[in-house]
C-alpha cells in the first residue's frame, strides 16, 4: 500500500511541477481579472458568479494574498485521469479558498506547490484523483470540507506544518489522508470512512500528530508506514476512535 500511494504522489508531483512552472510564466504576463473563467490567472479578491465547466485547468493563483470565494458555485473539470487542476496555488503565500461550493473531476482539486499558509474551508470535493494535494508547502490548513468520493482525499508530499482539521471524508478509495515525506503536521477531529487506508503516513513522515479522529469502516483505519513502530519516526497517535491501526495500539478501546 505504501508503494502504491508513494508512486502516485511522486508521479503527480513531477507532472504538477512542470504545469506550475508554465502557469507562473502566464501569471507574470497577465493583469488581474475581475470575472474569472477557466484557465485564467486570478489576483486579490475573486468571487465566482457562475459555475465553471472546464476542458483544461480551472483557476490559477497569480500572486500572494489572493482570496477565492466559490460563492456557492462549482468548478468542474474534464476528469480525474486528465492532467488538469481545479485551483492551482503555485509559489503564492497567504491564499484563501472558501466555500460553499464544489471542485470536481480534476487530477487535483486544489494543488498547492511551494506556497505557505494556504487555507481551504467549506468546499465539497468529489470525483478527483486527489482532492487536495500539497507539495513543497508550509503551513497549509484544510478545514471543515466535505471530501469524497475521490481516489485520495488529502495528500501531503514533501511538506511541513499542515493542519487538517474537522473534515468529513467518505469513500476516498486509496486513502482519506496520506502523508509522504511530511513533517510536523496535525490531523485532528476528522471523520474518515470507506477507504483502504483512513490515514496513512509513510516512513519518511516524522513528528506528526494524529488525534481525536473518528476513523471507521476503512480496511486499515490508521496506518503508520505499514506497521513501523512509532518511536522510529516520532509520530503520535492519540485518542483516535477507530478499530484497526498498524501498528496496533493507535485506537481507543472500542
Amino acid at each position: 500500500m505504501s508503494y502504491i500511494l508513494a508512486t502516485i504522489l511522486v508521479a503527480l508531483a513531477t507532472i504538477s511541477g512542470i504545469n506550475m512552472q508554465n502557469s507562473m510564466q502566464v501569471a507574470l504576463a497577465q493583469e488581474p481579472l475581475s470575472s474569472p473563467a477557466c484557465g485564467q490567472v486570478v489576483h486579490a479578491n475573486v468571487t465566482l458568479t457562475a459555475n465553471l465547466v472546464c476542458t483544461g485547468d480551472g483557476l490559477i493563483v497569480g500572486e500572494p494574498n489572493t482570496t477565492i470565494n466559490l460563492n456557492g458555485y462549482s468548478i468542474e473539470g474534464p476528469g480525474d485521469n486528465s492532467s488538469k487542476v481545479g485551483i492551482a496555488v503555485p509559489h503564492s503565500d497567504n491564499v484563501v479558498i472558501q466555500g460553499s461550493g464544489s471542485i470536481k473531476n480534476f487530477q487535483a482539486g486544489v494543488l498547492i506547490t511551494g506556497s505557505g499558509n494556504t487555507e481551504m474551508n467549506r468546499i465539497t470535493f468529489e470525483g478527483n484523483k486527489i482532492a487536495v494535494f500539497m507539495t513543497g508547502s508550509i503551513g497549509s490548513t484544510v478545514e471543515q470540507n466535505f471530501i469524497g468520493p475521490n481516489t485520495i482525499g488529502i495528500a501531503s508530499h514533501s511538506s511541513t506544518g499542515a493542519q487538517i482539521h474537522a473534515n468529513m471524508m467518505t469513500g476516498n478509495d486509496l486513502a482519506g489522508v496520506t502523508l509522504v515525506n511530511t513533517d510536523k503536521s496535525q490531523v485532528d477531529a476528522n471523520s474518515i470512512g470507506g477507504s483502504r487506508n483512513g490515514i496513512f503516513l509513510d516512513a519518511q513522515s516524522t513528528k506528526n500528530t494524529i488525534l481525536y479522529n473518528n476513523v471507521l469502516k476503512n480496511d486499515i483505519d490508521i496506518n503508520n508506514a505499514d506497521g513501523l513502530p512509532l518511536n522510529i519516526n516520532g509520530n503520535e497517535l492519540l485518542k483516535n476512535n477507530c478499530f484497526v491501526s498498524n501498528p496496533s495500539g493507535g485506537c481507543n478501546p472500542q
